[in-house]
């Protein structure tokens, strides 16, 4: 019997990461033990996402997965990022990892960038999703039996009310046209709280909707954008 490689996955908690991490559980050719997640200390969430660390843990629980975290500070340069990004891979690699799953579809940028990182560590980035129609692929998780909930929304492409709503047929027919069906491009981040890779439902309860402001991530920009987060609460 051929060994299985080991592998650990980029976990967002949200939908594309979950799809992705279903796909990679069905290929005999690799082993996902562990998440990997970044963390922003000075709010204990999920980077991006918002979620609560507390919630990521019961949700990992469910997966039936340990998760490490990439500690990050409220608003960490990239220098500081590599940096802390640079030390857990080094961790990964005395560990046996050969390999890492993530749940990106078509930013090359992005794709880029995680494979010059990785690489010098001998560890190969894997995409189960690179380049797939992202209707097919919401369609997909809804057919399977995913649930997810939009936990983070861009208030420049979204208004408030779509910040808390459970992904189905009815979401997806009320996104605007310039808005992709997953997300891919930042307007909508989830939480993944059931699915056929989970061993139970992720019980929370929804809390209050917040919006802040960031500094506009592009280079030469001195603007900001906003964002509304839907709070979920752990429910024991």
């Amino acid at each position: 019997m051929t060994k299985k490689c080991k592998t650990y996955f980029n976990w967002s908690s949200g939908k594309d990461a979950s799809l992705a991490l279903y796909h990679l559980q069905k290929d005999e050719k690799f082993k996902v033990d562990r998440l990997l997640t970044s963390i922003n200390t000075h709010h204990d969430r999920v980077s991006m996402h918002g979620l609560r660390r507390d919630l990521l843990i019961k949700q990992a629980n469910a997966l039936e997965l340990p998760v490490s975290f990439i500690e990050l500070p409220e608003e960490p340069t990239m220098e500081v990022y590599n940096g802390q990004l640079t030390r857990i891979v080094k961790n990964m690699q005395s560990q046996g990892y050969a390999h890492c799953g993530f749940g990106d579809i078509f930013l090359e940028d992005l794709r880029t960038y995680r494979e010059e990182k990785l690489s010098p560590y001998n560890i190969k980035c894997l995409f189960p999703l690179w380049q797939r129609d992202t209707t097919e692929l919401i369609k997909e998780f809804l057919r399977l039996g995913f649930k997810a909930i939009v936990i983070c929304i861009n208030a420049d492409l979204l208004d408030v009310s779509f910040a808390g709503r459970q992904i189905d047929e009815n979401f997806l027919d009320d996104l605007p046209s310039n808005v992709d069906p997953c997300g891919e491009n930042g307007e909508f981040h989830t939480f993944c709280f059931d699915g056929p890779i989970f061993s139970h439902p992720v019980k929370f309860t929804i809390g209050e909707k917040v919006y802040r402001e960031y500094k506009s991530p592009k280079e030469g920009d001195e603007g900001s954008v906003g964002f509304w987060f839907c709070d979920l609460l752990v429910d024991n």
